[in-house]
């Protein structure tokens, strides 16, 4: 596929197979991450990458339990008040049950925090696309980044004190009947472009 055609096809998986993608596709897609741009070439972002079934459960139930004791407000992002809302009926798993999740942190106090995990974000998801791997961006370990439960457990797994995660990605074999990410482009119906 040529670059074009690769950004173009990138669609969001949200419903995966079960079974984990072989370590070396998971490791060129993080390895991609790796060479993100980056603010002044900090290269500071770190990878956790999450593959263990039992760890992401837990997670996936932390979080719900932590959206749960939250409320939702007027005019709040939609995809947070559906995140408290469906948590609240105990029906919310954050990650779509990717076999694995890829956490993506970078220091607390680091001005381009946010942009640097995204832009290693989005080459993960494209070389996800390359290799015939669905794969979704998760935002919402980022909404619970100053949750000291959330914290505390990510520290478990490797997160530094000085770091917050930004940025996740869902990774994973699409639940189709080919196993293939769906790829059909959806139509352009915002993202104005404005020539000078």
């Amino acid at each position: 596929m040529d670059a074009f055609e690769l950004i173009r096809t990138r669609r969001s998986t949200r419903k995966f197979k079960p079974d984990a993608p072989d370590a070396a596709l998971i490791s060129k897609a993080v390895e991609a991450g790796r060479y993100a741009p980056s603010g002044s070439n900090s290269q500071s972002a770190h990878f956790i990458v999450i593959k263990n079934k039992e760890v992401l459960t837990r997670l996936a139930e932390l979080v719900k339990d932590e959206f749960a004791k939250m409320e939702t407000t007027p005019g709040m992002y939609p995809a947070m008040a559906r995140a408290i809302t469906s948590s609240k009926n105990g029906s919310y798993v954050f990650h779509y049950n990717a076999p694995v999740l890829v956490a993506i942190a970078n220091k607390k106090d680091y001005t381009n925090n946010l942009a640097d995990c995204v832009l290693a974000a989005q080459n993960i998801m494209l070389m996800a696309n390359a290799l015939d791997l669905g794969s979704c961006y998760i935002n919402q370990l980022k909404w619970l980044n100053e949750n000291d439960a959330v914290n505390e457990y990510l520290s478990g797994l490797g997160m530094a004190p000085d770091e917050r995660v930004y940025v996740a990605v869902a990774l994973g074999y699409a639940d189709t009947p080919d196993g293939l990410p769906v790829r059909e482009p959806l139509p352009r119906k915002g993202n104005p472009v404005t020539e000078i």
